[in-house]
């Protein structure tokens, strides 16, 4: 029997597993037995209906996952049934089952579980395509990272020391700090009322020249604002709308949205500063993009991702509702 979680956007308690049935894969589509799903901060926006990518009426989240081909389409020449893949999805993650285009499954390292492979394609593309591509990363350059220790964070840092970067991460809470010393960030910082002197006195007068940004607020506008010429924000998430709870808190949200940093294009030209947004779901329709960049990163020979929390299949909704306080560690991962 399959399964999948279904609802429509609104409540995460309305988010349920029914049993349904799998048409065979159409001609360019393998057919999936999925072990192990990715969780991310797109997921709980679309569970709240507040994701703009978010289909209409009942939908199945979730983006990312890794098991093993079951089927292939006739036309299907590069896989075959027990091979083992990771990849993403528009959606329709959270199951046990599901048919995608052949181009979205990437054949599974040899020495990686399933968690693993569910924890690297989003992450890893996010922060490599957010840094080279747009944030026009170069070697040496100084590079602060929020959410430093959070799934996109942790592969932006392996990518940036490749790259031999200065790296500042930052972190919500103290419980944190240590664990992201331990990864090699060059300074760490909690964020806080002092934020400010502190990442002063981190980059002792290098030039900031790259922010992943994933929080907002006056963690995007502080260094933004200690930008060096030419530096560049990327915008990759909005962390501080996310909360506890089914349902959004719509106060709190209006509040982060009245308050939200609000910037002068005029100002941007005469200080030759550069803010780019990117949500990794807006090329996912551009198959060979993606497949260039996961090869670019093969030559990159990263670390596995870090897989910091596992649930079973039904206990997903409960691995959301810990995604939502913030208080991970790497990626969260549901096995099936």
């Amino acid at each position: 029997m399959h399964y999948r979680y279904t609802m429509e956007a609104g409540n995460l308690a309305d988010l349920q597993p029914q049993s349904f049935q799998l048409d065979e894969p159409a001609a360019q589509e393998v057919q999936i037995a999925v072990k192990a799903i990715g969780l991310n901060f797109a997921d709980v926006f679309a569970i709240w209906g507040l994701y703009g990518a978010t289909p209409k009426g009942a939908f199945t989240p979730g983006l990312e996952y890794a098991g093993v081909v079951e089927k292939v389409g006739k036309e299907v020449t590069g896989l075959r049934p027990g091979d083992r893949v990771m990849g993403v999805t528009r959606f329709g993650a959270y199951t046990t089952h599901l048919n995608i285009d052949a181009r979205y499954a990437i054949p599974l390292p040899e020495d990686w579980d399933f968690a693993t492979g569910a924890a690297y394609v989003v992450q890893t593309l996010t922060a490599y395509y957010g840094m080279v591509h747009l944030g026009a990363m170069q070697k040496g350059s100084n590079v602060l990272i929020h959410s430093a220790v959070g799934g996109v964070g942790l592969q932006a840092l392996k990518i940036a020391k490749a790259y031999d970067c200065f790296t500042i991460g930052t972190v919500g809470s103290e419980a944190k700090l240590g664990f992201a010393k331990e990864q090699g960030y060059n300074h760490v910082i909690v964020r806080g009322k002092d934020f400010e002197q502190q990442l002063r006195n981190a980059l002792d007068n290098r030039p900031l020249e790259l922010v992943m940004d994933s929080v907002g607020g006056p963690f995007f506008s502080i260094p933004y604002n200690m930008l060096a010429p030419m530096g560049r924000v990327v915008v990759f998430g909005s962390a501080r709308y996310a909360s506890p709870g089914d349902r959004p808190n719509k106060l709190r949200m209006a509040y982060h949205w009245f308050t939200r940093p609000k910037i002068d294009p005029q100002q941007m030209v005469e200080s030759n500063r550069a803010v780019l947004g990117f949500n990794l779901i807006w090329l996912y329709e551009r198959a060979e993009l993606l497949l260039g960049l996961l090869q670019d990163l093969s030559a990159l020979k990263l670390d596995p991702p870090h897989v910091g929390h596992r649930f079973a299949f039904d206990q997903l909704p409960e691995a959301i509702r810990l995604f939502q306080t913030g208080k991970t560690v790497g990626k969260v991962v549901v096995s099936v």
